[in-house]
């Protein structure tokens, strides 16, 4: 059924053009579940890795101004939430400035790296990854990149980022990133 999906989809654009974006990562509790939980389940709040609520350098939103259109902004991440896909508003400058920097350069191509932390099977966590990188990549085509500039790859837990076994680390792992190819 496509048609569902793309009006999902569209709802999805909808709600996030409306939603205010902040420079500041707010804490990400949710009072319902997501429809992209998977076979693990989430177990307590988290805001951007490392932050305790503290403005975070990789998502305020002055590098993506900055940025002018002259080069992607790649040194930023999107982060998850544990078990996640879905793109988080505060997120929403630093991909909607990558979107515009492709829509201004036709001839640029940029990969989404998606990642995820230790937990579940390499397999759960490639298929997580990939669904992390796609989230990115659709999101971008949404705001007027086009499909062909984008590749969605995924590393699953094979490229930490935080190397020890705990929340803060878990944290650093879950997230997208931008290289340019």
């Amino acid at each position: 059924m496509r048609i569902p999906a793309s009006f999902a989809l569209l709802a999805v654009a909808a709600a996030l053009a409306g939603c205010a974006t902040s420079d500041s990562p707010q804490s990400t509790t949710s009072a319902t579940p997501s429809s992209s939980t998977g076979s693990q389940s989430t177990t307590g709040t988290q805001t951007a890795p490392g932050t305790r609520g503290q403005v975070d350098s990789r998502t305020s939103g002055t590098d993506a101004t900055r940025t002018g259109g002259q080069s992607p902004d790649l040194k930023r991440s999107v982060y998850f939430e544990f078990d996640k896909y879905d793109v988080k508003p505060e997120y929403r400058a630093l991909i909607e400035a990558n979107a515009r920097w492709l829509k201004a350069n036709p001839r640029a191509r940029l990969t989404i790296e998606g990642n995820t932390d230790e937990r579940g099977s390499r397999e759960y966590n490639v298929a997580l990854g990939q669904r992390r990188a796609e989230a990115v990549g659709k999101l971008m085509v949404l705001l007027g990149a086009r499909p062909e500039q984008i590749e969605a790859v995924s590393w699953g837990e094979e490229k930490p980022r935080g190397t020890g076994h705990d929340e803060t680390s878990w944290a650093e792992n879950r997230r997208s990133d931008f290289a340019q190819r």
